[in-house]
């Protein structure tokens, strides 16, 4: 089998999109991990754009592990930026399984889109049981082996959880992080964030991404961070959450709807052989 594709990604959190509005392309969950495996063509998430009636465009998220994602604020907004050239507009919208978010383009490969809103009910993260959300008390040990017990959980189109350490670097994350991502509080996984508060506009971060692992940058979990930052008074409606490739701007307007503004990269047309 042999299709076209896009590679982009945000601040390095690449992605393979395959458009299937004209010619479907089926792919099977070992195709998906193999387009995905950094030996062939390798990316966090592969994304399939889909025809769409309501919308410009629906979309499907799928992580590296082959497993289907709710959603991804960076993959969404790189597909703004590819469809607004098609259809000449700055407005985008597309529909995902968490709801239909809109794009706007500013230019200068910046681009803005609403999440919506942050869901904090124990039973809308989904936790196995009746939890306090804002502090899970999940112990987790820094290098030194001193102990930690936190964790603020929400879900913005998928699960998260944020700990607010005071030194990232402290803290092995890529032991940590799929050991919590497959923590029995969570029966369908969970990103994992380990925030520090730099001020009350800056917060810096290292993410565990359920099913692609560690990552360069994550929208959905700068949004949930953003989030937990105010929920926890860290922080105030504007938020830059600091990936090590650069950051996000997380906007939380007044009915506490969730913007994310961040840089998207060039489009690179690509040639895949199954």
């Amino acid at each position: 089998m042999d299709f076209e594709a896009f590679k982009m990604d945000g601040l390095g959190n690449d992605f393979v999109i395959i458009d299937n509005r004209q010619k479907i392309t089926d792919l099977s969950k070992e195709q998906i991990i193999k387009i995905c495996d950094r030996s062939f063509i390798g990316c966090d998430q592969l994304i399939l754009i889909e025809k769409d009636n309501n919308a410009d465009a629906s979309l499907k998220f799928f992580n590296s592990d082959g497993g289907e994602s709710g959603a991804c604020g960076n993959g969404t907004r790189c597909v703004a930026n590819l469809i607004s050239k098609e259809k000449n507009s700055k407005i985008i919208n597309l529909t995902t399984i968490s709801g239909k978010l809109k794009s706007k383009i500013l230019g200068n490969k910046l681009v803005t889109t609403e999440i919506g809103n942050a869901k904090i009910k124990w039973n809308e993260i989904p936790l196995s049981n009746e939890l306090n959300t804002k502090n899970l008390n999940i112990k987790i040990n820094d290098l030194n082996n001193k102990e930690y017990s936190g964790g603020t959980a929400i879900n913005v189109g998928n699960p998260h959880i944020i700990f607010f350490v005071e030194e990232i670097k402290n803290f092995d994350v890529e032991k940590i992080g799929p050991q919590i991502e497959n923590h029995k509080f969570f029966p369908e996984k969970c990103n994992v964030t380990f925030a520090k508060v730099i001020n009350r506009n800056l917060i810096k971060v290292k993410v565990w991404e359920r099913g692609a692992g560690l990552t360069k940058a994550c929208g959905t979990a700068a949004c949930a961070t953003a989030f937990a930052g105010k929920l926890n008074n860290h922080t105030e409606n504007n938020t830059d959450i600091e990936f090590e490739t650069g950051k996000l701007s997380i906007f939380i307007d007044q009915k506490n709807s969730i913007h994310m503004k961040g840089p998207v990269s060039d489009i690179k047309k690509i040639s895949i052989r199954l």
